[in-house]
């Protein structure tokens, strides 16, 4: 160890060698100006000195917090764990995904959270641990405090203390979704091997992909088939009519099951039972067509339960939506004969999603079964329960009264029995769960409606029912029927909007701390020759239901993109970063990012000035897609903006994952901001939450100076809102800008 002496030190010697030459040889004193300007000098010099000390301490405690901020905020889990594999240091997210507040977990074993079958393997992975020193890694099967689990891949590595004490230190991931993933390629790889066979065509009906099954019952090998249409198994026995017949109803409903004749390679003509499925895209269109068929010629029993799989529910064993249509075109036919009444309840499950995904599938399915049984007991003799899939359920009653009152009594009788019935408490395997339903319900007599409409009529009133506050039953009634008209009328003029230009981007300024402006975003508007102005409330939801928001987003950007381009020109306008919002449903496309590509491309603008924002709600279903999307076009150089933020799912976990550059304060939180101290809060709290990302904030909805004050004080300088700017159109806009 050097033994060099430290700065204050030499300093301080050499102030004392000083005092001893203070006087001359001849004993004399020195001028004692010259001794005092001296002693100046090695004074300022100290203080330089200990003003390095002082920055240099700063500097120490700045790294050491970032160092805590990486740690707490890792994507992973860190644990240390004492040679007794007790918890002596845990990160946020750690404690996060064990679900214990970080002190509580302090001393705990790490064994508490082992899945009782993982145990043994846990205690002998962590003996091998400390026995080596070379990293290991293992998979164990983890749980919560709460009791629910999830798989976890953990990286240990083996830390010696300086006394001679041993440790190691854990980070760890839930990789549950990376394994229901491996099991589904696992199922799909053995459903595919099935003794049916399969074919799989693409959209032209050109073949694929066969499987084993199919060589055997066709003679034709894979190689024989890919390529080929299922032509190459006609037998001639079925007219142009029959195959024209299947098509119209793959087209329409995207599934048609039926008898059909075909020949073997061996020109043997025998009897499939087929079904075709149609495979679509997200946008609606027809991608591939899966064909599965099995060899009924002699086998009755076969038959029949391919009848069965057909017409009922696999799980609950009631009819499915298959044998519920064919079944309701009977009991309009009935009615008309009879001119008794008859109905029609559409139940859909509240909140059975949450359930699922917190209890697992297991016990959701369980769920559905018990709640068949309840419907079942609570319907008279003759009338259907069937299940249209997940946790929609349907019951069509018949033969109630001939007056249409007297009917509507009857069936809101079945149904407030039903709804009562769902909502007692449910035991399954230990648990006590509740669940209730929302209920809609559609009266029919005759023909007087198409089974189509019907099931629209009372799905609708379900879904008022649940606008409601879930738990109840609603009809559908002439006010429902106006408002159903006037969304089908809106639905087909939106379908022609884009043709017929009549969307406009209309552009509200955003400015900074000193009212500079530095943006604006670009806000659709629907300008309707008879309607007027249609705000986006009242056509984004049905745009993306229909999946018209597709072509209409493309035309966002690329009409937002050309408007960059013409803005470049202008010195009030070049450098305006220009953002647009994108829908769930625009992401999930494949060739998003191909086509943003090709916006910038054509308009030849810098991606810089384009910002793209998302809503929280986006982020929910596929968030590694969404992030690999993110990732592809922020390489281009393209922002993101996270709209709305603390209105859904706001949480640190995707502020991690996402490359986004900004947070937007929902207008809701800034509307209340003087009167809410609880939406102060919240704002304090997301401005100082953007600030730990380091993440630009931006307010949204900001109307008047104390709102503006606020935000201000709080660090929070970017804005937008009537404060200082509506919507404009362009020209109304772009004079705006002049002016400011």
């Amino acid at each position: 160890m050097s033994m060099k002496p430290n700065r204050p030190d030499q300093l301080r010697m050499k102030a004392e060698t000083q005092l001893v030459r203070a006087s001359g040889k001849d004993g004399m004193p020195r001028p004692a100006e010259e001794f005092l300007h001296e002693l100046q000098v090695y004074q300022v010099e100290l203080e330089m000195q200990n003003e390095e000390l002082r920055q240099a301490q700063v500097e120490l405690e700045e790294s050491r917090d970032r160092y805590v901020d990486l740690y707490d905020f890792a994507p992973v889990g860190y644990i240390t764990l004492t040679r007794d594999a007790m918890i002596s240091e845990v990160n946020l997210i750690g404690a996060a995904l064990l679900g214990v507040e970080r002190k509580k977990l302090l001393l705990r074993r790490f064994v508490h959270f082992v899945a009782e079958e993982d145990s043994d393997r846990w205690n002998r992975f962590f003996v091998s641990v400390l026995h080596h020193d070379e990293r290991q890694n293992c998979e164990l099967v983890l749980k919560r405090n709460d009791g629910s689990i999830f798989h976890a891949h953990l990286d240990c590595l083996h830390i010696k203390g300086g006394n001679g004490g041993r440790s190691a230190r854990i980070a760890f991931t839930d990789i549950s979704e990376r394994k229901k993933a491996e099991e589904a390629l696992r199922i799909a790889a053995i459903a595919f091997e099935s003794q049916e066979g399969i074919m799989v065509t693409d959209a032209n009906g050109v073949i694929k992909r066969v499987n084993n099954a199919f060589t055997r019952l066709t003679g034709y090998s894979a190689e024989e088939a890919v390529g080929r249409t299922p032509a190459l198994l006609s037998s001639g026995r079925h007219d142009k009519d029959f195959y024209q017949c299947m098509w119209t109803t793959l087209n329409e409903q995207k599934y048609w099951q039926g008898e059909i004749w075909n020949k073997r390679k061996n020109g043997k003509i025998y009897a499939d039972w087929l079904t075709i499925t149609a495979v679509t895209a997200p946008n609606g269109n027809i991608t591939h067509y899966v064909g599965t068929f099995s060899d009924i010629t002699s086998n009755p029993e076969s038959s029949a339960e391919i009848h069965r799989l057909a017409y009922y529910d696999l799980l609950t064993q009631l009819p499915n939506r298959r044998m519920l249509l064919d079944r309701l075109r009977q009991a309009l036919a009935a009615s008309s004969r009879s001119k008794h009444y008859g109905a029609l309840l559409f139940l859909d499950l509240d909140n059975f999603k949450n359930l699922n995904d917190t209890r697992g599938h297991y016990i959701g399915d369980l769920l559905l079964v018990e709640i068949t049984h309840r419907l079942n007991a609570n319907v008279r003799e003759g009338d259907t329960v069937a299940r249209l899939g997940g946790d929609e359920f349907v019951l069509m009653l018949e033969n109630l009264s001939e007056d249409i009152q007297e009917a509507a009594i009857q069936a809101g009788l079945v149904g407030e029995k039903v709804r009562d019935a769902v909502a007692l408490p449910y035991r399954l395997k230990g648990l006590e769960l509740w669940c209730t339903a929302s209920i809609g319900v559609s009266l029919f007599y005759g023909h007087e409606a198409s089974v189509d409409e019907l099931l629209k009529y009372s799905d609708f009133a379900m879904y008022h029912a649940k606008k409601e506050g879930r738990n109840s039953m609603r009809f559908f009634d002439p006010e429902m029927q106006a408002t159903l008209v006037e969304r089908s009328a809106l639905e087909s003029d939106l379908r022609h909007a884009l043709g017929r230009r009549q969307l406009r981007l209309y552009y509200q300024i955003q400015v900074d701390n000193e009212r500079r402006a530095i943006g604006a975003e670009a806000l659709l508007r629907w300008v309707h020759p008879e309607r007027g102005l249609i705000l986006p409330e009242q056509f984004i939801p049905l745009a993306e239901k229909t999946g018209l928001i597709v072509p209409i987003g493309l035309w966002v950007l690329q009409t937002a993109c050309a408007q960059i381009r013409d803005w470049s020109g202008n010195p009030a306008t070049s450098s305006l970063q220009l953002a647009l919002n994108a829908s769930a449903l625009e992401l999930r496309q494949p060739d998003f990012v191909e086509q943003v590509q090709q916006a910038i491309s054509a308009t030849g603008i810098n991606p810089a000035l384009l910002k793209i924002e998302l809503t929280e709600s986006l982020l929910v279903d596929n968030v590694s897609d969404t992030v690999a999307k993110m990732n592809a076009l922020k390489a281009l150089g393209i922002s993101f903006s996270m709209d709305d933020f603390g209105t859904a799912y706001s949480s640190l976990a995707y502020l991690k994952q996402l490359p986004l550059d900004q947070l937007k304060i929902d207008q809701s939180f800034i509307r209340d901001l003087g009167d809410n101290s609880s939406n102060a809060a919240l704002v304090q709290a997301i401005i100082l939450m953007g600030r730990t990302f380091g993440l630009d904030v931006i307010a949204e909805g900001v109307e008047v100076e104390a709102q503006l004050e606020f935000l201000n004080l709080h660090g929070c300088h970017a804005y937008q809102g009537y404060l200082f700017s509506r919507p404009l159109p362009l020209e109304e806009f772009e004079a705006f800008i002049e002016r400011v």
